[in-house]
């Protein structure tokens, strides 16, 4: 392996942003070597992964020998400091991208995240701590990476707005009506993405469009009043920042996880990839923008206002948000009542307002055990 390959530690392997990463280092065998591989449950799609890219060091919560084979067996926290590793990709979804994103900081490991709660829950003290260390968070959302990439070469203090843009998911132009007899089956089908089940509920209630919005407070340092989102039903542009000159940056681009990604994995270079579909506007033919309806989609207000609020309620909303979707997904919440469960725990919380690490964790602690004993009281 040469000096300019990229040694990889990839969280969450067997999930959607785990398989498009290891997508992209199909394309660029060359460029990265896959030094560990951590995943949840899915052990038999991880023992495939573990044969085709023999990592050194893997994770899973129940793992069998025969899967593990010469690899050695470490947990997420020590494999993203392990000094074999000097890429960690955070492909995980709620509270558990948090620790192992601190200690691959800690281990002065460059970082791109695709985990949206780790800066909703910790960004005051994932950035300090980035800072400190002197490490660089790359973004792989779609929107998020949209906003980095219109902000190269640009000064921080010439930016006037970031329009963040949301598809509106599967549900877009459901009344209330209709919405309190979704189930999550309709709610998994997105229209333009694929992604796993929290996120694909969250883009469904547009409480991801909320949390992007502070994430986007976090890495890029803009103050909330500078961040909008619209609803743009063709997902081609990811997201705008406009500048004090009132010009527009947009990153355009057909809807594949795999750009943001590979731009991530690349950066500060851009690859070619012929597996990338290019974006014709003719085929497009318009793009269509309008204003998010607050009535309808609660929960996007809730997490900007958590965010406003800061301290530990962003901390608080996603750990209520994560009960109330796994509640949703079992069939024990109706779609509506996740905004009503998410909205009632951070009515009960004490926030603190500039915490610790450990202050954080119990206000997560806390916000579900509320969630769940609101649920099981409404239930008996």
């Amino acid at each position: 392996m040469g000096d300019n390959v990229k040694r990889l530690a990839i969280l969450g392997s067997t999930g959607s942003i785990g398989r498009q990463v290891l997508e992209v280092v199909r394309s660029f065998p060359d460029r990265f070597q896959v030094v560990a591989l951590a995943a949840g449950k899915n052990t038999s799609l991880l023992a495939q992964q573990a044969q085709e890219f023999g990592p050194k060091l893997i994770f899973a919560q129940n793992p069998d020998d025969h899967m593990v084979g010469r690899a050695r067996y470490l947990p997420v926290e020590e494999m993203a400091s392990h000094p074999d590793v000097d890429f960690v990709v955070i492909a995980t979804s709620g509270k558990a991208g948090l620790m192992p994103t601190l200690c691959a900081i800690h281990s002065g490991k460059t970082i791109a995240l695709a985990n949206k709660e780790t800066l909703v829950m910790a960004g005051g003290v994932v950035i300090a701590e980035a800072h400190r260390y002197g490490v660089t968070l790359l973004p792989i959302d779609s929107e998020l990476s949209a906003i980095w990439q219109c902000l190269q070469g640009e000064e921080r203090g010439q930016v006037a707005r970031i329009i963040l843009t949301a598809s509106g998911g599967p549900f877009r132009d459901y009344s209330r009506e209709e919405l309190a007899r979704v189930t999550p089956e309709e709610a998994l089908r997105h229209p333009t993405w694929r992604m796993g089940g929290k996120v694909t509920i969250d883009a469904a209630t547009l409480m991801n469009k909320g949390l992007e919005v502070i994430e986007s407070h976090w890495l890029f340092d803009i103050p909330f009043d500078h961040i909008e989102a619209v609803l743009h039903r063709e997902s081609i542009v990811h997201s705008l920042v406009e500048f004090a000159d009132g010009s527009v940056k947009a990153m355009l681009s057909p809807p594949d996880m795999r750009l943001p990604i590979q731009y991530a994995l690349s950066y500060p270079e851009r690859w070619q990839n012929l597996d990338l579909t290019r974006l014709d506007l003719a085929q497009v033919h318009r793009l269509n923008f309008e204003p998010i309806d607050i009535d309808r989609f609660p929960c996007f207000e809730l997490a900007v206002e958590a965010g406003r609020k800061g301290g530990t309620y962003p901390a608080v909303l996603c750990a209520a948000d994560e009960v109330a979707v796994e509640l949703f997904m079992q069939q024990r919440l109706g779609f509506l009542e996740i905004a009503e469960l998410v909205e009632s725990v951070l009515s009960q919380h004490q926030g603190i307002i500039e915490p610790s690490l450990e202050d954080i964790l119990a206000a997560d602690a806390w916000a579900r055990e509320v969630a769940k004993s609101s649920t099981s009281r409404a239930v008996e």
